[in-house]
């Protein structure tokens, strides 16, 4: 390991980034929380607040993928459609297998310049975490029990007040519900055979309401889907403790944009077009495997430098505080002082593990592995 190497993997760095995060992230919901007066008044003007406040957390985690680790994602798409990305609403799919995917998704909302006005389909679960739910909760991101019983009014609620956004975004879901794992594979490919669906090598059989719920309701303002099949090269395995460490990943991506009017408006046809399409991505990944790249050309979108900006920003403004009080802590002599930082340092080690430890594939969402939920209908 080269110096630089050795150097991006010790923990002090990491403790800087958790840090700089932590307390960054805590001031910005604060000021969110604070422009809340805004709603009743201009309610346009409270959203395009936040999504430039959304934008200063999700920011920095993009500037680890992009600047830190130097992870590259290439595109592999039509030239036509390429000039679209980023000025247009999209529904971005995005199969779900790899631990730092919901990163890179961030990452092409970043290099397209809609990364802080950009929405996910969530779980519910997250509105409660501190600093990206709480951020989220602003931004008015759609979250969901995956109860569809309870979902079915509250999700469409939640997708109509997006049909007067102010500003573009990529709406991302992950219609396979929960990360793959061989497991879960396994089920699914029983549920898949017992409803009569073709099986799939390399993704999860999609859950498709939250799917054609989105697109009914988002069908006049979002004018195309956009199909995103991501793949590691060499096969790697990329993690968010890996990315964190700086090591540098190579991500490829095919993305697809399909016109909204290319899919069916009735429910149960839309259904089936998504299965149609999870075969196509199916198909594509074992090109991928076989060849080493997917159709269409290669571009590599142009990295921005404001990720970077912004945390060298919040980085000047809260280090020196922060160093001014260790060095005054270490001075005073203390042996009290000084065992009683030794513990607040390895508190924030074990913290920086389980936050980590979250995105873990083997630690996700037991969505899917439960056999009475598996057994539920789409």
């Amino acid at each position: 390991m080269d110096l630089i190497g050795l150097l991006k993997s010790q923990f002090l760095c990491h403790l800087v980034f958790c840090y700089v995060f932590i307390a960054s992230g805590l001031i910005i919901n604060t000021l969110q929380l604070l422009t809340l007066v805004l709603w009743p008044i201009n309610k346009q003007l409270f959203r395009k607040i936040n999504c430039r406040l959304c934008y200063c957390i999700s920011s920095q985690l993009v500037m680890l993928l992009e600047w830190w680790s130097g992870t590259e994602c290439t595109l592999y798409t039509d030239p036509r459609a390429y000039s679209k990305y980023g000025k247009e609403n999209a529904i971005v799919v995005l199969n779900h297998k790899f631990e730092i995917d919901f990163l890179c998704g961030w990452s092409l909302a970043e290099r397209f310049g809609i990364l802080g006005s950009s929405k996910v389909l969530a779980k519910k679960e997250l509105a409660y975490v501190p600093i990206i739910g709480w951020m989220w909760y602003f931004t008015e991101m759609i979250f969901c029990t995956r109860k569809w019983e309870q979902d079915r009014r509250t999700v469409a609620t939640s997708l109509m007040h997006l049909r007067d956004y102010p500003e573009k975004y990529f709406f991302l879901i992950h219609c396979e519900g929960t990360r793959f794992t061989e497991k879960k594979h396994q089920i699914s490919m029983q549920v898949a055979q017992a409803k009569g669906l073709p099986s799939l090598k390399h993704h999860l059989l999609p859950r498709t309401k939250g799917f054609a719920i989105t697109v009914r309701c988002l069908r006049d303002v979002v004018p195309a889907v956009y199909d995103c099949t991501l793949n590691f090269r060499n096969n790697e395995n990329p993690t968010l403790l890996g990315v964190l460490n700086g090591k540098k990943y190579h991500a490829d991506c095919y993305v697809r944009r399909i016109p909204m009017e290319d899919i069916p408006e009735d429910d149960d046809q839309c259904s089936a077009w998504l299965h149609k399409l999870y075969q196509e991505k199916d198909a594509f990944q074992e090109e991928y495997y076989r060849t080493g790249v997917f159709p269409e050309t290669p571009r590599v979108p142009p990295r921005r430098p404001w990720a970077l900006v912004n945390w060298l920003f919040w980085a000047s403004l809260l280090l020196y505080p922060f160093f001014q009080f260790l060095v005054s802590m270490v001075s005073s002599g203390s042996s009290v002082t000084l065992a009683s930082l030794i513990v607040v340092f390895c508190m924030a080690s074990v913290g920086v593990r389980w936050m980590i430890g979250v995105t873990e594939i083997d630690k996700g969402s037991a969505y899917g592995n439960i056999d009475n939920k598996q057994k539920q209908s789409d």
